[in-house]
This record gives structure tokens, sequence and C-alpha cells, in this order.
């Protein structure tokens, strides 16, 4: 399908406004490496929330949930369960702590900074693997946002494939680069707002062309099974509102336990560094937590909805790949004005997500690589400039993993979120509520959760098969992974005393705003 005018003039509009986004942010917040990093630490709740969401959520979100809602039924819904379980803990007893203590722990500014100052590690190995861990798994993550975003020119608008590519990447690099984490932050609260207008236009407006809920729920009922491009036919409709049609309970601990995932995922926790208090925290949740209950929802409804106008509308041969199926609805419901903006808001997710993971990127490689192991006085300018550099170097990496067009989106993206999850999600916790965990803990805990996943995913056991197939890699990587950290810690001595004592600091200072205990985060 070729672009016509009026999605040019709303893409144009979108692309205009990241742009100019990113020369505010370069005028606001680029003077030293903290600012272009993380913000200067000044950064709304507002801001904070709908950006932790945006670049969390990417092209799956209006693109990999409604189609699989629309191929098998609701209960593909519960990854979103899960994970919205996972946000809101994350929110409620990360978040907190890990704002307080970065602060603390001689003001870290990425997360293997904060590694290695939470334990004083003089060695840096803590601060060296995790970055090199960083580096490769949001390279190759990148590398799937960046086939998203090729694959929706090349399918929508009838682009070379990477031409689209290089539009998506080219549009991502001139705002980040340019203007940073503040950047990154202002442009992903505007791409959240796209994102929520656009999950909640299109379910209303079915509603509206369907008048009530029942004939939505009958023409689903009634609708043949979705064929694939090689003929292949999905699951009837028989059990499409059944939540637990077909489920076992491993497949649910499964899809579940992806919420497992947000404790260590770095484009994330990030965010929770630079909100500008601890008291704006709580405000981050309640924003955060609304969006994405919304988002979700939205996400949910437009894979049901979509059943029910493909078939209402015999456009079963328009729609030969499921995860389609919101560009479908954009570009039959809306006129074209309005469908542009509401694929602008595809290319906000993906865009949203592929900006902050560029630029987690590129903080490990100037503030753990280039200024712990090759200039340890490089002056601010200096690391503004390599944090850029570093930017188009992983973004180019990025591009040459995507070139091929038949490149795997989601099983990137699930691999990738295992092994943050259970890399560094029990380091996280255990960092932030355990003072007797130790440096070595934390290795184990780094290392044993990498390793776990890493077999999981790609060595053959059943059959010839990896034992992925059996149970998602998270649930035994994270497991693995906290174990190995508690037990080395209490083998090894215990910390040294000014690591006790800014842990004692961080506790201190949430008890002074918030009262005693966790318990009182409100």
């Amino acid at each position: 399908m070729s672009i016509n005018i009026y999605e040019m003039i709303s893409l144009g509009a979108y692309f205009l406004l990241m742009l100019g986004i990113g020369l505010y942010a370069f005028k606001e917040s680029t003077s030293d490496v903290s600012e272009y990093m993380l913000g200067g630490r000044k950064l709304h709740p507002a801001v904070g929330a709908l950006s932790a969401g945006a670049s969390d959520m990417s092209g799956w979100m209006l693109m990999g949930l409604p189609g699989a809602v629309y191929l098998a039924g609701v209960g593909q819904a519960w990854i979103a369960v899960g994970l919205t379980i996972g946000a809101y803990l994350n929110y409620r007893f990360v978040a907190p702590r890990l704002r307080i203590y970065t602060e603390i722990a001689q003001d870290s500014i990425t997360l293997p900074d904060f590694f290695e100052n939470r334990f004083h590690d003089k060695s840096h190995i803590l601060r060296a693997i995790s970055a090199i861990v960083i580096i490769i798994f949001f390279t190759v993550y990148t590398s799937a946002g960046i086939v998203s975003g090729g694959k929706l020119f090349a399918e929508s608008f009838g682009m070379n494939y990477q031409m689209g590519l290089f539009v998506t990447a080219g549009v991502v690099l001139a705002y980040t680069v340019v203007g940073g984490f503040l950047a990154v932050s202002l442009t992903d609260f505007v791409q959240g707002c796209i994102m929520f207008i656009a999950l909640i236009l299109v379910p209303i407006v079915c509603y509206i062309h369907f008048g009530s809920a029942d004939a939505i729920t009958d023409t689903v009922s009634s609708a043949p099974p979705f064929t694939d491009i090689d003929g292949t036919d999905g699951p009837t409709r028989q059990g499409f509102f059944n939540w637990f049609d077909g489920m076992t309970f491993v497949g649910f601990l499964s899809l579940m336990a992806w919420g497992l995932g947000y404790f260590g995922q770095p484009h994330i926790i990030v965010r929770f560094m630079a909100i500008k208090s601890l008291k704006a925290i709580a405000t981050a949740r309640y924003i955060g937590m609304t969006w994405m209950l919304f988002t979700v929802v939205g996400a949910v409804l437009v894979g049901i909805v979509g059943v029910a106008y493909v078939n209402e509308n015999g456009l079963q041969e328009n729609l030969r790949d499921n995860e389609t199926i919101f560009i479908l609805l954009s570009q039959t419901l809306f006129h074209p004005l309005i469908s542009g903006f509401l694929l602008a808001a595809i290319l906000a997710a993906i865009m949203s997500t592929i900006s902050s993971q560029l630029l987690v990127s590129s903080s490990s490689l100037t503030e753990d690589i280039y200024k712990t192991f090759v200039n340890k006085d490089a002056p601010q300018s200096l690391l503004v400039t390599i944090g850029r550099i570093a930017t188009v170097g992983v973004s180019i990496v990025a591009i040459a993993l995507a070139w091929d067009p038949d490149s795997s989106i989601l099983g990137l993206v699930s691999n990738a979120w295992a092994g943050f999850g259970s890399a560094f999600g029990p380091m996280v916790l255990l960092m932030l509520f355990w003072k007797g965990y130790t440096r070595d803990g934390a290795l184990a805990s780094m290392i044993v959760g990498a390793v776990t996943v890493l077999f999981w995913l790609y060595v053959p056991v059943v059959d010839g098969a990896p034992l992925e197939s059996i149970i998602y890699a998270m649930i035994p990587g994270f497991i693995l992974s906290t174990l190995a950290g508690v037990g080395i810690s209490m083998l090894t001595r215990k910390p040294e005393p000014v690591v006790m004592d800014e842990f004692n600091s961080m506790e201190a200072r949430m008890n002074e705003v918030h009262g005693k205990g966790i318990g009182s985060i409100i």
C-alpha cells in the first residue's frame, strides 16, 4: 500500500515534533554527562512515568498483543496481566529505593555504575561484566525495534524495507544524539500520549460501528479462524472469550513470569533514577499504572473488535499477518489524516523503545567502558561527545543486524527480556533490600542468571529442542540467580562498614520521607 498525502502530512508533523523536542532538550540539558544521561535528575513524575511506559511497551503494545488476541483469543492477554503486576511492584518497591540509593552511592548515573558503587568494588568487575551484558543484549534488542520500523514502512507504505530501517533509525538518532536523556524522556512522554489516544480511539470507533457489545461478541463467535500467509489456519473462535482455553499450568506460569523481568530492565528502571524527588515517585506510579491499564485493555480490545470488523466486512484477504490488525483498522476506519496519526502511534511505540535502549547502551560504553578503562580524567564535554558517538555506533550495528527483512522480532525481544530479568532482576532486588548482600553474591547472581537463560534458550536438551519449549527461561533464570546470590553472599565475608553505612543511610532517607518501613510508601 502506498502512502497518501494526508498520511504523509500526519507522519511529517510527528517527525518534526520529535526533532523539535530534541533541539529543546539540547538547549536545556546536555552540559555534562549527568544531564546528558539522566537529565540532571530533574525529571517530572508524569514525564518519568510515561517515558518508562513508552520505552517498555514498544511495538508489542500496538502490534504484538492485538495480533496475539486476534489469532488465539483473550487467553493471550495473560502476558499483559503479568506485565501489569510486575510494573506495579517495580514502582511500589524498587523505584523509591533505587532513586535514593543511586544518589547516595556516589551519584551513580548508570546501572553498572550503581552496581560498582553499591559495593565499592575497586576491581571494576561488576561494572565491566554488566556493561558488556547491556551492550550486547541492547544492540540486538535495538535491532528488533528497527526491524519493526522497517516492516511498518514496507508493509504499510510500500517503502523499501532497508530504506524503512534508515528512516526509523535516522529520526530516533537525530533527537537522541542531540538532546540525550531529556530528549528521550520528553519524546517518550509525547509518544506515550499518542499511544494512549490511539489505543482508546480504535476500540471506541469500532464499538460505535457495531452499536453494542453483544453484536461484537456474536460476530466474533461466528468468525472463521485466521488463515496465515502460508495457508495455515489458527485456532477456532469457539473458545475465543475463555481466558483458560487450551491453557496449561506451565503455560500460565510462563506468561505471568514476564512480570518478573521488570526488576532488571535497564532502560526502564533508569527512569526511576532520574525522577526529581522521592515524593514524586508515588505520583509517577499513579500516572504510570493508569496509563498502562488503559493501554493494555485498549490493545486487547483492538484484537477483539478486529476479529469482528474483519469478519463483517470480508477483509480476510487484506490481513495476511495477524500482527498488522491495528494497521488495517487504522486505514479502513478513519480518514487518512487520522490514520496517519494512528500509524504514527506505532512508530511512537517503536521509536520510544529504540531511543531508550540506544541511550542506555551509549551510557554504558561512555561511563562504564571509556571513562573507567580508557580515560578516567575525561572532561564532561568529551564524555558527552563520546556518548553521542557511541549512540551512532550502536545504531549502525543494530541496522546491520536488522538488514534481513526476514529477521525475527518477537523471539529476540523475549530472549533479551528473560536475559535482563534473570541477570539483573535478583541483583537489583537483593541490593536494595538486603544489607548482607555481597559483591561476590551479586557477581554470582548476574552470571548464573545470564548463563541459565542462554542454556535454556539455545542448548538442545529435549528431543533436540531447548528447554524453552517447556517453560519460559525467565522462571529458572530468576530462581537460580536469586539462590546463587543469596548462597554466595552467606558464604563470603560480610560487606565493608562503608557499604553497610550507605545502606543504612538509604533506609533512613526512606523512613524520613515515608515514615516507618516500606509499607508506608503510598
